[in-house]
């Protein structure tokens, strides 16, 4: 027996993209539903580190994402506030900046025209002696060639942030169906006005809305309940991150985000340190690989020395969703009643609240905010589908250059 039910939209994809649209939508008096067939916090939700750094990590060419990160930044205080007031959970929002160490010759060439360009847009970010370095942070290594601080730059905890947001859309009075799958797309005509999916432990369900919200992050691309002209052009490339614990009555090695040209470094306030992450083009490959492990540990040996006293707790993989420009699909989907949320890649934390407040006005009929502009999903340019590629080359998982990073933009973070 099939089940039916109404709502204003239907959200797939339960990442932290999708909790926050759903969310955002609940707190405007939608009527909302997540299905989410495995159980948040999951996805690259699950393995992002969770730095919210868009001066240190800016990149050459890429001015429109810029903007957007900069504004999802600003947006972040408020957002995480407001998700705690109505979760009554913390979600491990630290704002201590960052700091870009530069450990050789060619890595301090490197940093010294990010920090050229970062100057000439106006950032803040000052460059630093390894002397003024170590005031920060003294567990640097003993030879380094300085770096770049950026005091604004924030970390936050996207698992506790997942958890905070599902508290908060149980009291908006939003439903999320952990462990359901879709099984099919419904349509009247051409428009999409709802899906059908079945519940681990349940009967099928027919769940009709006036908008479903793709926000399945790197399956996006390959959902079977879209036609193929509708399945937007994300694929998912693969990261590796460890997680690293400070022994009982042990000091953190690190304050703030710690960063060289191979390794990034996110402490946590419960004494974990996330290290991260590689890049790779596995498909949806999520085992870690014993390579991937070794150039982390050995990189942020190089970069924080005391790393070797932590306990090593885990090593996770996920997949993040990228797109062939770099930029998400926010707003409207190649079908009439499909939006699209997704193709985040490395900046689904980040852009979590700027995405969220420009689904809300799409389901509302409302302008996306102007930030949120470059976006736009139902461009034909931007949401062709992508043609089946050949297998990958085998190549190092690991990005070992600040030019790759400017190629693809940059792990999730």
């Amino acid at each position: 027996m099939t089940h039916k039910r109404s709502f204003d939209a239907v959200f797939i994809g339960g990442g932290l993209i999708g909790l926050a649209c759903a969310w955002r939508a609940a707190r405007r008096g939608a009527r909302v539903a997540v299905l989410e067939r495995s159980r948040p916090p999951c996805g690259a939700t699950r393995v992002a580190a969770g730095m919210l750094a868009p001066v240190g990590e800016l990149t050459f060419g890429e001015p429109e994402l810029l903007e957007m990160t900069l504004a999802a930044a600003r947006m972040y205080p408020q957002f995480v506030a407001e998700v705690e007031a109505e979760s009554g959970l913390r979600a491990g929002y630290e704002r201590a900046g960052a700091l870009h160490v530069a450990l050789d010759r060619d890595e301090a060439e490197g940093l010294r025209r990010i920090h050229d360009l970062q100057r000439s847009l106006g950032l803040e970010a000052e460059w630093l002696t390894p002397r003024r370095c170590r005031e920060l942070e003294p567990g640097l290594p003993p030879a380094f060639h300085g770096g770049v601080f950026a005091p604004g730059e924030a970390t936050v905890d996207p698992r506790a942030l997942s958890l905070a947001l599902l508290a908060a859309l149980e009291r908006a009075g939003a439903e999320v169906r952990a462990g359901c799958e879709v099984s099919d797309g419904v349509f009247e005509g051409e428009r999409l006005i709802g899906v059908r999916a079945r519940p681990a432990d349940g009967d099928e369900e027919e769940l009709r809305a006036d908008a479903v919200v793709l926000a399945a992050g790197a399956w996006s691309g390959t959902v079977p309940w879209l036609p193929p002209e509708a399945r937007p052009p994300v694929r998912p490339v693969k990261g590796e991150v460890l997680e690293l614990r400070v022994r009982e009555g042990g000091e953190p090695p690190a304050n703030r985000i710690l960063a060289s040209e191979r390794v990034y470094l996110v402490p946590r306030p419960d004494g974990r340190l996330i290290v991260g992450a590689t890049v790779a083009e596995r498909g949806f490959d999520t085992e870690v690989s014993a390579g991937g492990a070794l150039e982390l540990l050995r990189e942020a040996y190089r970069l924080l020395p005391d790393v070797a006293e932590l306990d090593l707790i885990d090593a996770i993989a996920g997949l993040r969703p990228s797109t062939p420009d770099n930029l998400p699909f926010v707003g409207r989907g190649a079908v009439e009643g499909l939006v699209l949320a997704t193709g985040h890649y490395r900046n689904g934390i980040l852009l979590a609240p700027l995405t969220a407040e420009a689904i809300a006005a799409e389901l509302a009929g409302e302008p996306l905010p102007p930030e949120a502009a470059p976006l736009t999903a139902a461009t034909p340019e931007r949401a062709a589908p992508i043609a089946p590629a050949p297998a990958p080359a085998p190549q190092s998982p690991f990005v070992a250059q600040r030019a790759t990073k400017a190629q693809e933009g940059g792990g999730a973070r």
